[in-house]
């Protein structure tokens, strides 16, 4: 077992990740519980394959439990799937001082967290991330959300989880394209600031989501402890660091509020084809090199991933989906801050960009061929 640590002074909180650990959980989570209770939350894919384990596990150490399974993807994620969430807890008699377990993915993960934040005040949760995606990024750091017409995770808060458990092998269970959504998030940690783990991912990524379980293991705890150092640096993303971690996520927003937030294109999907808007977009306006650009979408492209508006299945205008950009939450002053590149692992925020310039840009791009 590997043990990291988000260093945020007494809200610290260990992320331990290794094989096997969801049969163990039991001792891990027993400790931290006032009374000897809990409630999972999970959705219906999830439940099929780990409620029971987890329930196990917590029984030898003499832990009850309930549970609510919810269904499955971005739907949940929602007014009426935080209200119907937070009623449970109310009606299970949670107390500020319980740990509610989010057993799931990144929607799951992100709806218990805010769920936890706001029920009494707030109360403690504990993520188990069974998703490549959730485990390599949303299961650390805290942001919580839930997803409005107008965008995604627009209603949301700050709340940092008390513990997060990753077992690795959670991800034998999962779609190749799930693992595929994931594996965007991965790349995303060599694009910010490591150029050579982004070289890593270009001779290792196939391997990663053909099931190497070493490759798996490599993925994890290097972006875990990328994520853990940048979110210890920036909790509330005041100073531009945490900042980076959104990478393609704002082009990316765009083509799921554009999709409809389905799974017409998976939020690891659409961060994909945001990245490499990102770079393209950086390119076109001479911050980093045409090569750099066409290296992440070849990678990307390589790995099955979409590429391009075209490959991501979104034809619409730039106006369009500029328009769901100005309700990106990170709009300061009226202005979009962007996360863009000037070279293979030298990302920075700027907003020196008009959503009018960007609006042009997605209408060349959406009349280019995707390896264009």
């Amino acid at each position: 077992m590997q043990r990291l640590t988000v260093e945020l002074g007494d809200r610290s909180y260990p992320i331990l990740i290794g094989d096997g650990l969801l049969r163990d959980i039991g001792q891990h989570v027993a400790p931290l519980l006032k009374r000897p209770r809990t409630m999972i939350v999970t959705d219906e894919h999830v439940a099929k394959h780990y409620l029971l384990p987890l329930g196990a596990s917590l029984g030898a150490e003499n832990v009850s439990f309930s549970s609510l399974v919810l269904p499955a993807g971005e739907g949940s994620k929602s007014w009426a799937g935080l209200a119907r969430l937070t009623e449970w807890l109310i009606g299970e008699g949670v107390e500020r001082g319980d740990h509610v377990i989010a057993l799931g993915g990144g929607v799951i993960g992100d709806l218990v967290g805010f769920a936890c934040s706001i029920v009494k005040r707030g109360c403690h949760f504990i993520q188990v991330p069974t998703t490549l995606l959730a485990q390599v990024d949303s299961s650390v750091g805290g942001k919580t959300a839930i997803n409005v017409p107008a965008g995604k995770n627009l209603i949301g808060a700050f709340h940092q989880p008390a513990l997060v458990v990753i077992d690795p092998t959670t991800l034998e269970t999962l779609p190749r394209r799930e693992l595929g959504a994931g594996y965007a998030e991965v790349v995303k940690y060599g694009l910010i600031d490591d150029a050579a783990f982004f070289a890593w991912c270009e001779d290792h990524g196939a391997a990663l989501l053909a099931g190497d379980s070493a490759a798996r293991a490599r993925a994890i705890a290097h972006s875990v402890a990328a994520k853990a150092r940048i979110v210890a640096a920036d909790e509330r993303e005041t100073q531009d660091v945490r900042a980076l971690l959104n990478l393609g996520h704002s082009f990316g927003h765009a083509l799921e509020a554009e999709t409809g937030y389905s799974d017409r294109l998976l939020h690891g999907e659409a961060v994909a084809a945001g990245m490499v808007l990102a770079h393209q977009f950086s390119a076109a306006n001479d911050l980093c090199s045409k090569e750099d650009a066409e290296r992440v979408r070849a990678h990307l492209a390589s790995v099955d991933l979409p590429h391009s508006l075209a490959s991501a299945g979104v034809n619409s205008n730039g106006a369009t989906l500029s328009g769901h950009m100005a309700h990106d939450k990170k709009v300061r002053g009226g202005k979009l801050p962007l996360i863009l590149t000037r070279g293979i692992g030298q990302s920075f925020v700027t907003d020196a960009y008009g959503l009018d310039k960007v609006a042009a840009f997605l209408d060349g791009a959406r009349n280019t061929s995707p390896t264009g």
